[in-house]
This record gives structure tokens, C-alpha cells and sequence, in this order.
């Protein structure tokens, strides 16, 4: 009699493996999870507390956790994971910013407001490779990199689980915030094929794809199950009216009259194009995904498993339209002859390449349940540049100084990231109170920057984007490897407590020790109350360590000299005094309550205090003080630098909040069942504490790495508080679902804008509505309406004090310029309106407004 195959169900926890295992018969497993119950997946979930729950938020955990299913995922509508958790996890924040470049690529995200960097993901539990593309513009997340979860398909995704508390002596580094979990689709038989399209109310941003889900049973003991998903988005452009008078104001030479050139040059063209030919939105992107996920049983106790995905994404996006007056010429290279010249815009290609892979095996020794895996992953992406000219090659092309003229066309480089992650993990239940696990985790890391072709990058690069020259780009690698232990009490059917110790060495940095306790009492049947205290560590990536950017700038009298970005080993860092990169220290404490008055009600109120120290940050430029005798001036006169910036371990940041989720089901109404969810995160307090950590000469030439900017970028740029309020309805063969996501204020101090100002985006309410209806009992049709009320952010000036207040008020028009202090404020935050709706550096939700989706899912 062969055995039925058994299927483990991993939670994230206050340990790092697996406690348990449930054993379904082998027809029960083989069952397509578009068949079973919503709430199966959740009733199975065993965690290390020895509780069970079917709400989406777990009442009785000794930490907060919240469960997704695919479900919950599909409904919203999202084109991708990170869109859809924005609208279903209270303090899980992405943007799509209005400048994008090698951003488009993939959106900065971040939990708890902390960054990308400080969320771990993991897929069935194995660490993901971290992307290779490194935030260096200004927007969300600068100086940071997450990993590349808008890559992963929804339809291979079975639930995910969101660990809300710091996770470090459980997982590593990267867990300061909290570990997002994807657990797989495991089912055996059967699966299901999906169509969907959509698009936008200005008719733009037509999107269509197609997704294959099907499982494959490996005789009774074990499944293969793969999904392909291909789909394609065009652009969406969502421009502003430009101000002539500020176009005039920046553009106009030395030479030039003010009034002449905003009647002669500025305002015909804009007469032509009223937003300057701006393109500023959403770009068009083309993805394929693919992905297995695979389970075998080859004798009693003893199973390998692995899971697999490969992903594809090629983008379309713009830099801003190079006006007539901005760019008076292309050299005739972008425009036919005998045409009038009106500018160009550049085109950014971006080609992104992510992929992991997974196999192990789980068996047991002398009664120690054992987990062994390697884990390999990588992220490489490729930039291109079309329709610019290299201005600098040209002109030296044109004045006989050089044979090579400048191409239309740039291949500028790119980046890539690979790890390899060797696991093992063995737990042991002790006593019938006691479990007690331990593990080891060995990781080899690899950064590499690749150069772009000669024209991309000499003599100030191609225009808009220029590329990675060869002395910056070069591979890096580091190893390190950690050990963790720890165990489970149950002192009583009421109290449980765990505790965790982790030690981390690196090659590159040094080595980390942190600790975690977490605790649990149940008051009563309906009440509980947990808490946890920890420590963790972020390693500094190798990206923040050696990413190394050259821009050339013409300076009168001295020629071609460069600024950008210096990595923190370089020559010009050490001759700054810039010290080496230390890992980021944190302290976390939560303190929950649970509370589940019946079967389908459940509540959780959970605070938590996160400190960081030593946190890393992508400073600002320093640039000369312009006294030839000050050390800072003498160190970049020697290095012919103009500016420059670095990353640095600069300050010491708190952070504290509210999370909280109310959820009623099976509530009988219009012969239906309804349920009502409210959830939501309140930040309480996000700022640095303490002084700005700066380098000897930077403080002793009184400047600092870290701005208002900087600062407006790391706490206030993202919401203060965001409420999810839902419903869903079923009712016969159609479902219902109506979402509202409010998103507080944001604060926000653009570069140049006056400092006695702020940008402060107003607090906006977003519905979504989606119904769904059972065409046959195997196929399924479902519409999507999101942003219904076609909401877009907007924003207002703040005053911060009396002079600012006094900029606002002034209603007097400049004579020249026809314009008050106020609108000069305007042009300069919204680069003269080109980003009127989002400012040039920010904004707090997406700028398309409404969208219109529909999906046919037919299940086999």
C-alpha cells in the first residue's frame, strides 16, 4: 500500500522552520486550489505557537503576521505583487516615480516606512536574490535596493505571509522591518489559464497578458507545478502644462534678453506643445515569467523538493523632451534635413534579467527533522540610450579634434548581482512544552558593473544618460556565513515563550551578533497579548560599498572635470576621510494585543519602536567652499572632482507606530454572506535622532552629507497613516468587492525649493471595486474598476515659518517675469509644470487616476 504524499505548510514564525507537518490524503493534495475553500490554506497553518486561525491576520501569535491568499491578491486588480500588497498590507508602500530612467525597471517599496533594503523576501522560505539596480536618483529608497518581487507571477503564488517585527537573528540580514514570505503553489492536479486586459480613462496604457497555471502529480508522492505568464503595457503620459515665463527664466543664456527670448523662443514652441513634449508616467514594458515549483517523497521521512523561476522585463521609457531653447541643436543628427529643428526627446531602453533557483531535501536524524538546500539567484539588467547625441563628442567631432562623430544610439552598461545560499536547518520537539531548532547559513555574494560602449560615456556621456565607463565598473564579491539557535517554551497552556541568538561573519565588514525573545499569554479563550524585543543588522550591500559613477561637467578656465558618485574604497574617499562602511545596528520592540470574540471576528492592535544606528545613506554632493587653502577644496583641486557624493554610515534614525487589522466574515446579508475588513498603520514617530554622522572635513568645511531633502526622502515622503476599509460580498454566482485606501500626508522639501517651505501632499481616498461572476462552474469572469472615483494626488505649499508664510502671501507680479514669489516656488518643484500633479521628485499613490480591468480564468 503506497503512502499518500505528505505536504508541509511553512509559516513564518518566531522560528525559521518548519514545525509540523499536515498530512492530506493524496486526492484531498491534488485538489486545484482555485476549488477549495478560501479559508484552507489558512487552517492549515501550523506555527511555532502551536495556534491555529483562519482569519487573515493571526490573533495568537507570539508576533504580528498576515496571511494573503491568492485571492486576495487576484481581486485587487493589480497588474503586479507589489501594487497588489500596497492595497492590502497597511504599511507596505510603493510608488512609481514621475522620473523613472533605470527605475522603471522596478518601483522602490518598503515596510514600515524603512526602505527596500530592509525587507527581507523570501520564496518558500529560501532567501531571494536582491536586485542589482541601486536608487541613486532622488526619489524613494535612495541609496537602497530591494528585491525584485513585482518579477514573480501572482498566479504561481498560493498565499504570503508578511512577518511585521524585526527578523534578523531568525534570518539574517535584511529583516530589520520584517520578512515578506511567498509560499508556491503546490497543487498536483488540474490548473487554470488566465486572460486579462485593461486600461486606462485617457485610453492610454492598453495592457493584455495571458497566464498557464497547472500542477502535474508525480505518481502519489509527489507534484510538479509550473506557470507561464506573458503580458505587455503601453505607456501612459500624463503631462503638465509648462509655465513660459519659468521656462524663459532657466533657459535663457548670458547673452539673452529676458522678454525676446520668452516671445521669440520659448512661446512658439510651447504654442506647438504646451506640456514641452514631456512624456512622464507610466512606461511601456513587456514581461515574461516563468516559474515550477516541485515536491518528491522518496522513502518514508526523507523528500527533495525545488522550485525554479526565470523573468524577463524589457522597458520603454523617456528622459525629458530637450526643448529648442534648452538644446538650441542636435547637429543635425536627430532631425531630417530641410525639417525645422524642435528638439528631441531620449528614449531609455531597460532590460531586466531575474532568476533563482532552490533544491533541497528535508529527512530526519536521531529525530531531528532536517532541511538542507542551495539556493542560486541573480538579477542583471542592461540600459540603452535612443534618439540623444553625445554633445561633447560631437562638438570635438565637428571641430576636427576627433574622427569618431556621436551615434543616436548608446548601449550605457548596466548591472548584475548574483548569491549563492547553502541552508541547514534542524528542529527537535525536546519535551511536549519544549522545541528547540538551530541552523547555519553560508551566502557568496557577486556585484558587477558593466561598461557601457565609448560614445555612451566620454565627454559628459550620452545626453540624458550617461554610461558606466570602464575604471567604474568592475566585479565584487564577499562570503559570509552565520549559525542560529534557539528554542520554544510552552510554560503553560497560557504563556509561551521564544528566544533566538544569531551570529553573522563577512568577508568584507566584520561580524554581527543579535538576539530575539518574543513572548505570548493568552488572558482568555478570546484574548491574548504578545510582545517581542530584539536586535538586528543590515549588511551594507555591495552595491553601497563599490558603485562608482563618473558625470563630466565643463568648467570655464579648467576644462572638462568630474563629479558624480565615488565608491566607499576609492582613493578619493579615503582622501576625504570617508571611513569604511559598517553594518547598520537596530533595536526593535513590539507589543500586540489579539482579541477573537468568536469564530468570525478577529482584532489585532500591535505597536512597535524600531531604532537604527549607523544607518547608511547616499549623501548629498559636496562641492567646493570656494576658499582655495580649506582642506576640503585642497582634496578636490588634487582629485580635479567638482562635486562629489558617497555613501557613509551618517546617522541614527526612530521609528514607531500603530498597526491594525479588524476583520468580520459570514455576516448574512441580501441572501449573501459579507465580509468587512478595516486595517491600517499610524507612524507615529519617523526622524533621525542626534547629530548628522559627517566625515572630519566635510564638518570642518560646514557642510553635511545629509540635506532637507535627504531627510524629507528617509521620514516624511511617505504616508503618515494609510486605512485599508473593504467589503466583499457573495451572493449566489457573483461576488463583490469595494475598497477604500486612504493615504495620509506627506511631507516633502524638493532641491531648490526655498528652505523656509515645504511640499506637503494632501491626505486622498482611493476606491476599488471589483465583481466577479461564475460564468460554469469552472470558469470565471471578473471585472475591475480601481481608482473609481479617478483620484490624483495634490498637493499644496507649507509654510514653516513666518518668512515662508510671507512668500506665500506676497501677491506681487516681478515686472520681468510675471511672476510672483509663489509661482517662482512652483516652477521650481514641478520643473516649470512639466510634473504638476507628483512634483519633480515625489508623490505618495500613482498619477493615472482611473483604470478599468477585466479577467477571464477558466480552471481545468
Amino acid at each position: 500500500m503506497k503512502k499518500s504524499f505528505p505536504l508541509a505548510v511553512l509559516m513564518l514564525s518566531a522560528s525559521p522552520f518548519i514545525l509540523a507537518q499536515e498530512v492530506k490524503p493524496a486526492s484531498e493534495a491534488a485538489r486545484p486550489a482555485a476549488e477549495a475553500p478560501a479559508d484552507d490554506i489558512q487552517k492549515v497553518v501550523i506555527v511555532s505557537t502551536g495556534s491555529r486561525g483562519a482569519q487573515r491576520t493571526m490573533v495568537d501569535t507570539a508576533v504580528p503576521i498576515d496571511i494573503l491568499s491568492s485571492k486576495d491578491l487576484a481581486k485587487t486588480g493589480q497588474a503586479t505583487l507589489d501594487k497588489a500588497m500596497q492595497f492590502t498590507v497597511p504599511s507596505f508602500n510603493t510608488v512609481q516615480t514621475p522620473v523613472n530612467d533605470a527605475t522603471s525597471l522596478l518601483d522602490p517599496y518598503e515596510i514600515r516606512n524603512m526602505g527596500p533594503s530592509r525587507v527581507l523576501i523570501l520564496i518558500n522560505g529560501k532567501r531571494k536574490n536582491s536586485s542589482s539596480l541601486i536608487y541613486t536618483q532622488t526619489s524613494p529608497g535612495r541609496g537602497e535596493s530591494g528585491s525584485d518581487i513585482s518579477a514573480i507571477p501572482t498566479d504561481a503564488i498560493k498565499r504570503i505571509e508578511v512577518l511585521r517585527d524585526g527578523a534578523s537573528a531568525q534570518y539574517g540580514s535584511d529583516a530589520i522591518a520584517g520578512v515578506v514570505n511567498i509560499i508556491l503553489k503546490d497543487n498536483a492536479e488540474g490548473g487554470s489559464v488566465t486572460a486579462r486586459g485593461g486600461i486606462t480613462h485617457e485610453r492610454d496604457g492598453e495592457m493584455g497578458g495571458l497566464s498557464l497555471n497547472h500542477g502535474v502529480a508525480l505518481g502519489d508522492r509527489g507534484f510538479v507545478n509550473y506557470t507561464v505568464d506573458v503580458s505587455k503595457t503601453k505607456l501612459s503620459n500624463r503631462p503638465g502644462v509648462v509655465n513660459a515665463q519659468g521656462e524663459a527664466g532657466d533657459f535663457k543664456g548670458l547673452t539673452d534678453v529676458y522678454s525676446e527670448f520668452l516671445q521669440n523662443k520659448v512661446r512658439p514652441f510651447l504654442a506647438l506643445k504646451p506640456d514641452a513634449g514631456n512624456i512622464n508616467g507610466s512606461p511601456a514594458t513587456d514581461s515574461y515569467k516563468a516559474l515550477v515549483n516541485s515536491r518528491y517523497e522518496l522513502s518514508d521521512g526523507v523528500s527533495i523538493y525545488g522550485n525554479a523561476a526565470y523573468v524577463r522585463k524589457e522597458i520603454d521609457s523617456f528622459a525629458n523632451y530637450r526643448t529648442p531653447y534648452w538644446r538650441p541643436t542636435d547637429y543635425g543628427l536627430l532631425h531630417p534635413a530641410g525639417t525645422p529643428y524642435i528638439g528631441y526627446v531620449p528614449g531609455f531602453n531597460g532590460t531586466l534579467d531575474d532568476y533563482n533557483a532552490t533544491g533541497g531535501v528535508k529527512f530526519e536524524v536521531a529525530g531531528w527533522s532536517t532541511d538542507v538546500s542551495l539556493t542560486y539567484g541573480g538579477n542583471e539588467q542592461s540600459y540603452g540610450v535612443t534618439n540623444s547625441v553625445n554633445r561633447g563628442l560631437q562638438e570635438d567631432f565637428l571641430a576636427g579634434k576627433s574622427k569618431i562623430a556621436s551615434p543616436t544610439s548608446f548601449d550605457a552598461g548596466g548591472v548584475k548581482f548574483e548569491h549563492f545560499v547553502l541552508n541547514g536547518d534542524i528542529n527537535k520537539q525536546i519535551t511536549p512544552a519544549v522545541t528547540a531548532y538551530a541552523g547555519t547559513e553560508l551566502r557568496h555574494e557577486k556585484y558587477s558593473v558593466l561598461a557601457g560602449d565609448f560614445a555612451s560615456y566620454t565627454l559628459g556621456g550620452a545626453d540624458s544618460y550617461a554610461g558606466n565607463a570602464p575604471e567604474n565598473s568592475f566585479p565584487s564579491s564577499r562570503s559570509n556565513y552565520g549559525v542560529y539557535g534557539g528554542a520554544t517554551w510552552d510554560i503553560s497552556d497560557k504563556l509561551l515563550v521564544d528566544g533566538t541568538g544569531r551570529y553573522e561573519k563577512y568577508t568584507d565588514f566584520g561580524s554581527a551578533f543579535v538576539w530575539k525573545g518574543s513572548t505570548r499569554w493568552k488572558a482568555s479563550d478570546t484574548v491574548t497579548v504578545r510582545a517581542s524585543a530584539s536586535t538586528g543588522f543590515r549588511a551594507p550591500s555591495l552595491a553601497q560599498t563599490f558603485t562608482q559613477k563618473a558625470q563630466y561637467s565643463f568648467v570655464a578656465g579648467s576644462g572638462i572635470q568630474v563629479s558624480g558618485l565615488v565608491n566607499n574604497v576609492s582613493a578619493q574617499a579615503a582622501a576625504l576621510d570617508v571611513p569604511k562602511l559598517q553594518a547598520e545596528k537596530s533595536n526593535n520592540f513590539t507589543l500586540g494585543l489579539g482579541l477573537k470574540p468568536d469564530n468570525n471576528t478577529s482584532i489585532t492592535l500591535d505597536y512597535y519602536h524600531i531604532k537604527v544606528k549607523d544607518r547608511i545613506v547616499l549623501g548629498k554632493e559636496i562641492k567646493p567652499t570656494g576658499n582655495a587653502d580649506n582642506p576640503l577644496d585642497i582634496v578636490l583641486a588634487a582629485e580635479k572632482i567638482v562635486s562629489v557624493s558617497f555613501f557613509v554610515n551618517a546617522l541614527t534614525s526612530e521609528t514607531s507606530g500603530i498597526d491594525y487589522v479588524l476583520s468580520r466574515k459570514n455576516i448574512p446579508f441580501m441572501d449573501g454572506k459579507l465580509t468587512l475588513n478595516l486595517s491600517g498603520n499610524y507612524s507615529l514617530k519617523n526622524e533621525r535622532v542626534g547629530a548628522v554622522q559627517n566625515p572630519p572635513k566635510i564638518a570642518a568645511a560646514g557642510q553635511s552629507v545629509l540635506d532637507e531633502t535627504q531627510e524629507a526622502l528617509m521620514f516624511t515622503s511617505r504616508p503618515k497613516f494609510k486605512t485599508i476599509l473593504g467589503g466583499d460580498l457573495n451572493y449566489s454566482k457573483v461576488s463583490y468587492s469595494l475598497n477604500n485606501t486612504v493615504f495620509g500626508p506627506t511631507h516633502f522639501r524638493n532641491a531648490g525649493l526655498d528652505s523656509n517651505l515645504e511640499v506637503k501632499f494632501k491626505t486622498k481616498t482611493v476606491t476599488d471595486f471589483a465583481m466577479t461572476y461564475n460564468l460554469t462552474p469552472s470558469t470565471t469572469l471578473t471585472f475591475n474598476v480601481n481608482n473609481l472615483l479617478n483620484v490624483t494626488p495634490s498637493w499644496s505649499f507649507k509654510a514653516l515659518n513666518s518668512t515662508g508664510q510671507a512668500i506665500l502671501d506676497d501677491k506681487k507680479v516681478d515686472a520681468a517675469t510675471g511672476l510672483t514669489q509663489a509661482d517662482v516656488q512652483r516652477n521650481l518643484v514641478t520643473f516649470n509644470g512639466r510634473y504638476a500633479m507628483v512634483t519633480y521628485d515625489g508623490s505618495h499613490f500613482s498619477q493615472l487616476g482611473r483604470t478599468f480591468a477585466a479577467s477571464v480564468n477558466y480552471r481545468f
